[in-house]
């Protein structure tokens, strides 16, 4: 006699993606959907950065993330941060990815890179952190569900 009902590791993986470690008020639509994509796939993200003021579009406008690396200057760190640039270009059409920063970087997802200047610190070189800008895809409305 074989089980009854679901198999239990189909119980286990819902096909909606549950809210991200970010504060996703003000983001657009693709970037939450790269937010809780990402905090799925590596629950040892413990913080990510939305919303904020800059003189540049992408975080005031809810277009971009920040993924905050836990010890980004280790050699897991840095491994953590690929990991997740990695995933992110792979995702690049689902995400919307207009560009991903990380150590002083700028990736595009058509696989183009180039080198930033020297914004002199950690955070502003985006060696903590990786920042995930996307196209927006416009504002959630009441109920939206972001499916795996």
């Amino acid at each position: 006699m074989g089980p009854i009902g679901p198999e239990p590791a189909r119980l286990a993986v819902s096909p909606t993606l549950p809210p991200s470690v970010a504060r996703e008020t003000g983001l657009q639509v693709k970037t939450i959907l790269a937010a809780r994509s990402v905090s799925a796939e590596f629950p040892e993200i413990l913080d990510i950065g939305g919303v904020r003021s800059d003189p540049l579009k992408w975080h005031p406008h809810g277009l971009a993330i920040d993924v905050m690396i836990p010890n980004a200057r280790s050699a897991a760190g840095t491994a953590l941060g690929d990991s997740v640039l990695a995933y992110v270009l792979k995702n690049a059409e689902r995400f919307g990815v207009n560009h991903v920063i990380w150590r002083q970087t700028i990736y595009q997802p058509n696989g183009s890179k180039r080198a930033m200047s020297d914004a002199g610190s950690d955070t502003a070189n985006h060696f903590d952190h990786v920042h995930i800008a996307t196209d927006g895809g416009g504002y959630p409305r009441d109920g939206q569900t972001y499916l795996r």
